[in-house]
């Protein structure tokens, strides 16, 4: 992070003597960099910060205390101390560099392009909604269902597709729908990030006392074991059974062309799902948000924080406070079932 920061900040201030940027606006944005690069940790990797990690970065900038000013304005995330142009002008310094890095190919993925905090000159720094509704993801999970038993999504016919090079029936690319189903299953009610999906081989699913688990290899080398839900452990046997063709890769997710499935695909396989949800409950969403729909409803479910915790794999509870998002209707719901208002209880 440091030596990619001072790279970029030498870069922006070569633009003064050519007279692209002023003195004043190349040290702004120097400014906000070297801030980035303290926030994020001098020792991170910048091809390694994801969306999440940038996320955090703006929201712990929101509540940097600002010198210049004597009060903290209330109602924005954590009573920030930054002016809203403040927060804003940093949200575009930080995306500059990150524009610069991907154009120098010091990283491969932009992280901004998956942030979902955006600068509002009003009212600061604020995370989007990215979870779906309680239908709308009920809509989603039900046509990955169908997918994964070989309903609407013709299982049967997957079941006896030829392996690469068979026939001319139909193409390879056109078999995947029990893998399709399996991946929207698994990000929609495990949440895992995108890169951990990806990641996971066949050999990381085992069983233990009749419970089908997942050990996920996370951030930071950390590892946790997640038990799969029924419906999506059925889902799995039946992929690994018929679904995933014969390959030398120990990749559980592949490609039409027998490789490991890449990031950028995963958006298309959800996207190809949504468009069999009914119009009514599809909103668009990326495999971030469904990390986010995790932990809403399981937290809106009123789970264990410490266990959604475990299961989206974080290090700190108060990180589950970016990935709760606020639910229609949830608080007419709490205060009908007031736990201080219900009858006494029997025996």
């Amino acid at each position: 992070m440091g030596e990619s920061a001072d790279r970029y900040v030498e870069l922006v201030r070569a633009k003064t003597l050519t007279g692209a940027l002023s003195t004043s606006t190349a040290e702004v944005y120097a400014r906000d960099v070297a801030t980035f690069v303290e926030l994020a940790g001098e020792g991170a990797v910048l091809d390694d910060l994801t969306g999440e990690d940038v996320d955090a970065v703006l929201l712990a900038f929101a509540r940097k205390p600002d010198g210049r000013r004597r009060s903290q304005p209330e109602g924005r995330v954590g009573a920030a101390s930054q002016s809203a142009s403040s927060q804003a002008r940093f949200r575009r310094s930080i995306s500059a560099l990150f524009k610069h890095a991907v154009l120098a190919g010091w990283v491969q993925v932009n992280p901004m392009a998956t942030a979902t905090v955006t600068a509002k000159e009003r009212g600061g720094l604020r995370p989007e909604r990215r979870a779906l509704t309680r239908e709308q993801a009920r809509g989603l999970i039900g046509a990955a269902r169908e997918l994964g038993v070989g309903g609407s999504g013709d299982g049967a016919v997957v079941a006896e597709a030829p392996v690469a090079g068979a026939g001319r029936a139909r193409r390879r690319d056109q078999h995947t729908e029990l893998r399709d189903g399996l991946i929207v299953l698994m990000l929609s009610t495990m949440g895992p990030r995108v890169s951990e999906l990806v990641r996971a081989n066949v050999e990381d699913f085992y069983t233990n006392d009749g419970v089908r688990y997942w050990r996920i290899f996370g951030k930071g080398g950390r590892t946790r074991d997640v038990p799969l839900p029924d419906d999506v452990a059925l889902v799995l046997e039946a992929y690994l059974l018929h679904g995933r063709m014969a390959s030398a890769d120990k990749a559980l997710l592949l490609s039409w062309r027998g490789r490991r499935l890449a990031r950028g695909d995963v958006q298309a396989v959800i996207d190809r799902v949504q468009r069999r949800v009914d119009p009514d409950r599809r909103r668009s969403v990326t495999p971030h948000g469904l990390r986010h729909t995790t932990a809403t409803h399981l937290l809106a479910d009123a789970v264990d924080m410490d266990a959604v915790r475990r299961v989206l794999g974080h290090s700190d509870l108060a990180t589950l406070g970016r990935y709760r998002d606020e639910l229609p209707g949830e608080l007419e719901v709490a205060m009908r079932s007031h736990p201080l208002l219900r009858g006494p209880a029997s025996g």
